[in-house]
């Protein structure tokens, strides 16, 4: 039986299989775009066309909710709408997203302590794992989390490498589905290049047909539950702070950005190295991150005389929990 109920369901289960087949799915859609489907079920259970009422009606900002949950609300039903209308299914007007409200954010700065503990639990994984699933996340577990540790990249991006965008004689990875699919290349380090080659060898042995370098069940990619999950457990095994997996990337830049201070200068070069090896679409983005290094933000004052900490707020830019 279909998941989709209303009578949008075989157009929602196109769209979904052509996004997943363009890798332009995240799983956090489907919940959004399943309630929409419930929505046209419940109150237009005779209809047949999809209406601007219906859009109009699901779409409007409800009382309870911010400009950033209702764009996460109803960014897939645009999407979907979209699609509609590009294939000439629709003359349905797409609706008008809130503007993106930037919020007060601070990510968690890890401590050497905390780091320690938290790969200390990934390494000690049950020694025997019984099924495939667990064999297979004893050997993963260790050597995914330090890639987001190591190069920045983002959860997702991590999750959907696949086999042919990991060069593991040149050491680059290649991130194809990115943070508003911008296509961008990682130089890894020499010991994380190394790890993913042992990795790489043992779990061929596991999944010989794998299609993603971190391969999940029904040869697929993991969710971001998987790494949510996966990454509290552990963290929460020796450390009693609070933080996310996706927090690690911020990690990433502010001690890039600390060695900065100890390694003579040479600005412009290196923020533009950092800037496209996290995949930002503007130097903006990476110039946050000074706000949150206060060493840094005095060095760049006095040679200068531009105060990053006034022009850069600390607002959040990308906040995610994956």
């Amino acid at each position: 039986m279909s998941k989709f109920l209303s009578f949008l369901a075989p157009f929602m289960q196109v769209y979904v299989s052509c996004q997943k087949a363009s890798e332009h799915w995240n799983e956090s859609y489907e919940q959004n775009l399943l309630q929409f489907d419930r929505y046209c079920k419940k109150y237009f259970p005779e209809t047949s066309l999809l209406s601007q009422k219906m859009v109009d009606g699901w779409c409007h900002k409800r009382d309870t909710e911010t400009n950033n949950s209702c764009r996460s609300r109803i960014y897939v039903v645009a999407s979907f709408i979209q699609y509609l209308r590009n294939r000439g299914k629709t003359d349905v007007m797409m609706p008008e997203l809130p503007k993106k409200e930037r919020r007060t954010y601070i990510p968690h700065f890890f401590t050497d302590t905390e780091l320690m503990n938290f790969f200390r639990a990934c390494d000690n994984l049950p020694s025997a794992p019984r099924t495939s699933d667990q064999r297979s996340k004893k050997i993963t577990i260790p050597v995914f989390f330090r890639l987001l540790y190591s190069s920045g990249i983002r959860t997702h991006e991590a999750r959907m490498l696949r086999i042919e965008d990991v060069d593991l004689y040149h050491g680059i990875l290649n991130i194809r589905y990115s943070k508003g699919h911008t296509q961008h290349y990682v130089v890894l380090h020499d010991s994380m290049l190394e790890l993913l080659k042992i990795y790489d060898a043992a779990i061929r042995e596991q999944r010989p047909q794998r299609t993603y370098f971190f391969p999940a069940r029904r040869n697929t990619f993991h969710t971001r539950r998987w790494v949510q999950t996966n990454f509290r457990e552990l963290w929460d095994k020796y450390n009693s702070s609070h933080a996310t997996a996706y927090e690690l990337r911020h990690h990433y830049a502010i001690e890039n950005i600390n060695r900065w201070t100890d390694e003579g200068f040479g600005f412009d070069a290196k923020l533009l190295y950092l800037s496209k090896s996290m995949g930002h679409s503007t130097l903006e983005s990476t110039k946050y991150y000074y706000s949150l290094v206060p060493e840094m933000a005095n060095i760049l004052q006095k040679k200068t005389g531009i105060d990053f900490e006034r022009i850069v707020p600390k607002v959040n830019y990308e906040k995610s929990d994956e």
